[in-house]
């Protein structure tokens, strides 16, 4: 893809959840994600207080569970109007940043909590995200990832996904310098054929 190319997906994807900040907040803040959030933190010794990423952190949601939890969470989004709701939500400090242009400090966070956010990254740049993911997390620190299964790469209205299985998944964190723990499909209690997500807790090595 062109730079051309990259900036109408980013933007475009962007446009379109400031446009829908308020009904995608109505729509995803009773999302039941306890699951993902207690096999990110699993790996972590009991107790500790984290500095954790919340990547594509969206209107708030989960940054105020890690935040009633104990944990010092910072969000990040490209979406300013998600930026300034989950600002007044929580407290919490939060960056406004393209998921193509990050500039994020080096070894800062302990665990980087993306949880359907990566899939919005297009193919040729998700290596490039996630070594700067990698670099931001301090050595043995836990990168979580939860995306849509699937082979294809492409628009769905004006969001762009790429939607990969495990075996790729794994490659791409592989290169990246991470170490797959394990994964699980979800919904919980349903045929892998009725299980759309895919996550993933992987390592910093």
């Amino acid at each position: 893809m062109t730079p051309k190319e990259l900036h109408t997906i980013e933007t475009t994807t962007l446009g379109h959840y400031n446009d829908n900040a308020e009904s995608f907040w109505d729509g995803t803040k009773d999302h039941d994600v306890s699951q993902n959030i207690e096999e990110f933190l699993a790996p972590f010794p009991e107790g500790m207080m984290l500095d954790i990423l919340d990547f594509g952190c969206g209107p708030g949601r989960d940054v105020k569970s890690f935040k009633s939890l104990g944990h010092r969470p910072v969000g990040l989004d490209g979406s300013e109007v998600f930026c300034k709701m989950v600002r007044q939500y929580t407290q919490c400090p939060t960056l406004q940043q393209n998921f193509l242009n990050l500039a994020l400090p080096s070894r800062a966070f302990d665990g980087i909590f993306a949880n359907a956010s990566l899939f919005h990254v297009p193919s040729q740049e998700l290596a490039g995200v996630l070594k700067a993911l990698h670099e931001a997390l301090r050595p043995g620190g836990i990168l979580f990832s939860s995306n849509p299964r699937g082979n294809n790469e492409g628009w769905q209205g004006q969001r762009y996904g790429h939607y990969m299985e495990l075996d790729t998944n794994q490659s791409f964190l592989e290169a990246a310098g991470f170490e797959v723990l394990h994964h699980y499909y979800r919904p919980t209690g349903q045929p892998v054929h009725k299980q759309p997500w895919l996550a993933i807790v992987s390592r910093c090595l």
